[in-house]
């Protein structure tokens, strides 16, 4: 089983404040700043998928929560699924969402040259040169991840504050103009289930990421207190600015120039200061992008590392350097995350970035949905440390959760199932594969 960790390390490098940028800083990536324009045509049905996608993520944030004070130590949804149902549950949770951790990184990586290439053509001007820009984001970030955890999270505070500068800007908008604030040029001012249903399904994408301290939760100072908070509290502050952002976008910009825009925060800022102020919040917005991508790079290497230390990786990933950085398994997954690049050469970007999503977000929702039974399960472990919620309110925490991951699950298509299903199936050979070694 996972092992334990110290109730407070004051050598562990990243505080709560780190802990919290982490969070936030994985949550808002690329994908709030081109969310408005998909969920323009969807109208009045955006505020109870708004309500419906934040009180699912909340839910799911305080069920990490509990889960990383029952289970000690990193790993996250790998460490409590294995805790609640062995190697073999583990390690296909930890496959699925080891894979779409790096294909999102592919997806993040992608969708940041896109930004950048407002400002320098050359990255977009072909599918290779699109391909070159995009490893050298990655192996970059990889470098500093290399580094130390500390740097990958000063590097993810800082970037953290600059891309919620044009998010902030947005409200600061919305709230100055509220008393004369119309809807100009929605399609349907009244509620529908499907629309609510399509809404809910796109905002999803803008939550993923709620569970980011949990997985290099050994390297966070007093992480029994601090995981949780950091989880709780920085999946509040971004469900919050997130919808109000959006809202702001969607009451004052047009709705049919929204449909329109590939940057639609930069169309609400350019009505209100100008053109210069629109190219700033793309370049706000590669920033945000990047930043999102150096702590995912920062999870592609923690998750495998966890893994390795309990024999269901390759041990070489386990290995750490002097700074406590897991630079194999770092290397490795950004060497795959290349490979996947390469593949997608002939593709255009938008369609890069669509497959990669797609991919990354269906694991990642069986990834909560194991942790919500393996909480299910878990909920009456004497062993687990005190909790403000009793066995029953958490068996009601796991249901709650398990349900909206399902729902969730359900919204993206059939097509995301399958692949879904497809890719963790894959990993199933090299699961006994390395059983049979262990066992050798």
């Amino acid at each position: 089983m996972p092992p334990s960790i110290r109730p407070f390390d004051r050598s562990a490098p990243l505080g709560f404040w780190m802990a919290t940028s982490l969070v936030v800083g994985n949550m808002i990536g690329s994908g709030i700043f081109l969310l408005p324009a998909a969920l323009a045509p969807l109208g009045a049905d955006n505020l109870p998928a708004w309500i419906l996608t934040a009180g699912g993520a909340i839910t799911l944030a305080v069920a990490f929560g509990e889960l990383s004070r029952a289970v000690p130590g990193a790993g996250g949804p790998y460490a409590y699924t294995r805790e609640a149902f062995g190697d073999l549950a583990g390690f296909t949770v930890a496959w699925g969402y080891w894979v779409s951790v790096w294909v999102g990184n592919a997806a993040i990586a992608t969708a940041a040259v896109g930004y950048v290439g407002e400002f320098v053509p050359w990255m977009t001007e072909s599918p290779g040169h699109t391909a070159m820009a995009t490893l050298s984001f990655v192996w970059a970030l990889t470098l500093v991840n290399c580094l130390g955890v500390r740097a990958a999270g000063w590097v993810q505070g800082v970037t953290t504050v600059l891309k919620l500068l044009p998010i902030l800007a947005a409200v600061a908008l919305l709230v100055f103009r509220l008393p004369s604030m119309t809807w100009p040029g929605a399609t349907h001012t009244h509620f529908t289930l499907g629309g609510t249903a399509a809404a809910a399904t796109l905002t999803l994408w803008a939550m993923l990421g709620l569970e980011s301290a949990t997985v290099p939760a050994d390297k966070i100072r007093d992480a029994a207190r601090t995981v949780p908070r950091a989880t709780v509290w920085g999946t509040l502050f971004t469900s919050v600015l997130s919808a109000a952002a959006c809202g702001a976008v969607l009451l004052l910009v047009p709705a049919t120039r929204l449909a329109a825009s590939s940057v639609p925060f930069a169309e609400l800022v350019r009505d209100a200061w100008g053109p210069h102020a629109a190219r700033l919040v793309s370049l706000f917005a590669a920033v945000s992008a990047l930043g999102a991508l150096n702590g995912w790079i920062l999870l592609q290497g923690e998750l495998p590392r966890a893994m390795a230390r309990d024999g269901l990786f390759a041990k070489s990933f386990a290995k750490t350097s002097a700074r406590g950085t897991p630079v194999v398994a770092l290397v490795a997954t950004s060497g795959l995350v290349t490979i996947l690049v390469l593949l997608n050469l002939h593709r255009s970007l938008v369609s890069v970035f669509t497959f990669f999503v797609l991919l990354a977000t269906t694991a990642t929702l069986v990834a909560y949905l194991a942790s919500m039974l393996a909480l299910l399960r878990l909920r009456n472990r004497t062993r687990a440390s005190p909790s403000l919620l009793g066995p029953t309110a958490l068996g009601v925490l796991a249901c709650l959760g398990a349900v909206y991951s399902i729902g969730a699950l359900l919204g993206a298509g059939m097509e995301a199932v399958f692949w879904g299903v497809a890719l963790l199936l894959a990993g199933l050979p090299l699961f006994f594969i390395l059983r049979r070694r262990r066992a050798a």
